[in-house]
C-alpha cells in the first residue's frame, strides 16, 4: 500500500503518519517547546501535548540559520521551513507494532551553523527497510544554540540533542524501537556533537552506541574564547554582549550576523583577533563551561567517560579537498603557501616532504589539503580511538574506518572529500540533491557495502572488522568493498605524535 495513513500514540498525544512500501514515516514531531519568546537561547523546555490527532506527514520547521557560503550552496542544498516549532524530529520504522527493534538517531552536520534533520539525503527509509527505527533531529544552531556569555547558560544546542534523546527513550517503543538499543550517529558538527555528548554526564545512559563520521573531540572553546565570540557578535548587532540583549534581536538578524562572523573566520581570519579560531574555524561550537561540559572531551574519554558505549569512528581519505576545490583555491597554492600552511598547523619537521613523497606528481594545493585533512579530521579521530584503547574499560569498544571512494565531481578534484560518504551510508544515491557532490552515476556497490556495515553495527554492535588498538590499528577501508588495513598511512600519522591537533 502506498501513502496510507498510520497512527501511533506518544506521550504528547496521537500522531498520524504515512506508510509507503512497508515503511511508516512520522515527520515533524516536536520533542521540545518552541524556543522563542521567553524561551529564546535558553535550555529546551518540554513539548506541550495536543488534543486529537496530530498530522505527521510533512517535515516540520527548521531552526533559524543563515545560508551556506556561496561555494557550498550547490553541494549542500539547504531546507528552510518557516515556523516556531523547530525543535522537532522525524521517525521511519518498518513496523510500529513491532518491539525490540534497534534505533538510529542521526545528528546532522553543518559547522554548527547550517543543516536540519529534513535534508533529503537523510531519509531514513533504507535503515527502516533493514529493520532499524531511524530518527533524524533538529537542534539550535549558531548563536541560538551555542552563544556563551558567562551567565550560567551554555551549550543549548547540545541540550537540545539531549532532550531529543530523552524523547526517544520515552517514546520510541511506540514505533517498535528498543530504548536500550540506541545508536546515535552524526557527521562533521554532528560527529563533534556526539563526541562531546560522550563527555557530558547529562547524556549518560541515553545511547549505547555511537558513530562519528568526520568529526571528533577537538572542536571546543574555552569560556574566554566563547566570550570573545559573543563580544564580536554583539558589536556586529550593536547591542551589549549579554544574552537578553542578543536574544532581543530578531532571529534572522542574529543568524546573518553569526554567519558573517563564521565566514570571516573561515575565509580571511586575523590571528590577532581570532587567536586559535583562525585555525579551528568554528566560532559557534561547544564550550567547556565546567558544568554542562565539565572538561574537554578527549580528557574525559581518556579518564573513562562513556567507556561502555561502543564507538565506530572514522574519516574520509581526502576531507579537505572539499574546502579548497569548492572555493577554487586549490591550484592557487604555491610552494610558499604550502610551507606556511604546514608551519601553521605545526607538525614535525619534514612533514611537507613526507606528504609530497607519498603523492608523487600532486600539486601544492593537494598536498596542503592532505595535511589539513589529517590535522582537522583524521588525527583528532585517532586521538579519540587511542584514548579509548588505552582505557581498559573501553579497550575493545572502538572501531575505526576510512572512506576512500573518490567522487568524479569538479573534474574528479573533489575526490574522497568531506561529507561525500553520507548518501552512501543512508543509501540515498537516488536523491537529486546528492548529484553535485557525487555525480549522477555513483556506484550502488559502495552504498551496499558501507550501509550494510552501519546496519550490522547498529544491530549487532560489530561493524565487521577487529576493534582498534594501538598495536595493529585495524581500520575498515570502504570503496566498492570492505578491506581491513593495519595503520593505514601510518608514516603520516606518526608525524603528528606528540602534537595535539587544535591544541
Amino acid at each position: 500500500m502506498t501513502n496510507a495513513a498510520t497512527s501511533v500514540r506518544v506521550a504528547q498525544g496521537e500522531l498520524r503518519g504515512t506508510s509507503d512500501q512497508g515503511i511508516s514515516a512520522f515527520l515533524g514531531i516536536p520533542y521540545a517547546a518552541a524556543p522563542f519568546g521567553d524561551a529564546r537561547m535558553l535550555p529546551p523546555r518540554p513539548a506541550p501535548s495536543w488534543d486529537g490527532v496530530r498530522e505527521a506527514s510533512e517535515y516540520g520547521p527548521t531552526c533559524p540559520k543563515g545560508d551556506y557560503p556561496p561555494q557550498y550552496q550547490a553541494l549542500f542544498p539547504e531546507v528552510t521551513i518557516p515556523g516556531e516549532e523547530c525543535l522537532n524530529l522525524n521517525v521511519w520504522t518498518p513496523d510500529p507494532g513491532a518491539s525490540g527493534l534497534p534505533v538510529l538517531v542521526w545528528i546532522h552536520g553543518g559547522s554548527f551553523m547550517n543543516g536540519s534533520g529534513s535534508v533529503t539525503e537523510y531519509d531514513g527509509s533504507a535503515f527502516a527497510r533493514d529493520g532499524i527505527v531511524c530518527v533524524t533531529i533538529n537542534y539550535r544552531l549558531g548563536a541560538e544554540g551555542f552563544l556563551y556569555t558567562g551567565d550560567g547558560v551554555a551549550n543549548v544546542g547540545l541540550l537540545d540533542q539531549i532532550a531529543a534523546l530523552r524523547w526517544v527513550q520515552e517514546n520510541i517503543t511506540a514505533f517498535g524501537g528498543d530504548p536500550g538499543r540506541v545508536t546515535v550517529a552524526g557527521e562533521s558538527a554532528g560527529a563533534m556533537s556526539i563526541t562531546t555528548l560522550l563527555a557530558m554526564p547529562l547524556a549518560g545512559g541515553l545511547f549505547q552506541q555511537a558513530i562519528t563520521q568526520s568529526g571528533a573531540g577537538a572542536h571546543t572553546l574555552t569560556p574566554d574564547e566563547s566570550r570573545s565570540v559573543a563580544q564580536f557578535l554583539a558589536e556586529a548587532l550593536g547591542v551589549t554582549p549579554d544574552r537578553p540583549a542578543i536574544a532581543a534581536v530578531p532571529a534572522d538578524q542574529v543568524a546573518q550576523a553569526a554567519g558573517a562572523l563564521t565566514e570571516e573566520v573561515q575565509t580571511a581570519p586575523d590571528p590577532a583577533k581570532w587567536g586559535q579560531l583562525a585555525l579551528s574555524l568554528l566560532p559557534f561550537c561547544p564550550t567547556v563551561d565546567g558544568d554542562t561540559l565539565p572538561e574537554e572531551p578527549l580528557s574525559a574519554l581518556a579518564g573513562g567517560a562513556s567507556s561502555s558505549v561502543r564507538l565506530l569512528t572514522g574519516t574520509n581519505l581526502e576531507e579537505a579537498q572539499l574546502f579548497l576545490v569548492a572555493a577554487g583555491a586549490i591550484d592557487l597554492v604555491d610552494e610558499a603557501t604550502l610551507a606556511g600552511g604546514a608551519a601553521a598547523y605545526g607538525p614535525a619537521d619534514g612533514t611537507v616532504a613526507a606528504y609530497q613523497a607519498n603523492r608523487p606528481g600532486a600539486g601544492h594545493g593537494d598536498v596542503l589539503a592532505a595535511i589539513i585533512t589529517d590535522w582537522f579530521f583524521r588525527i583528532p579521530a585517532v586521538r579519540v580511538a587511542e584514548a579509548r584503547a588505552a582505557n581498559s574499560a573501553s579497550a575493545q569498544n572502538t572501531w575505526m574506518y576510512r572512506f576512500d571512494w573518490r567522487s568524479p565531481a569538479f573534474d574528479a578534484r573533489l575526490g574522497s572529500c568531506h561529507a561525500v560518504e553520507i548518501p552512501f551510508v543512508f543509501d540515498t544515491l537516488h536523491e537529486p540533491s546528492t548529484h553535485a557532490r557525487l555525480g549522477t552515476d555513483a556506484p550502488q556497490a559502495v552504498a551496499d557495502t558501507i550501509h550494510s556495515a552501519w546496519v550490522r553495527f547498529i544491530t549487532d554492535g560489530d561493524p565487521g572488522w577487529p576493534a582498534y588498538d594501538t598495536d595493529t590499528r585495524a581500520t575498515g577501508i570502504f570503496t566498492e568493498k570492505l578491506e581491513v588495513a593495519s595503520d593505514p598511512a601510518g608514516d603520516e600519522r606518526r608525524l603528528w605524535e606528540g602534537r595535539q591537533p587544535l591544541g
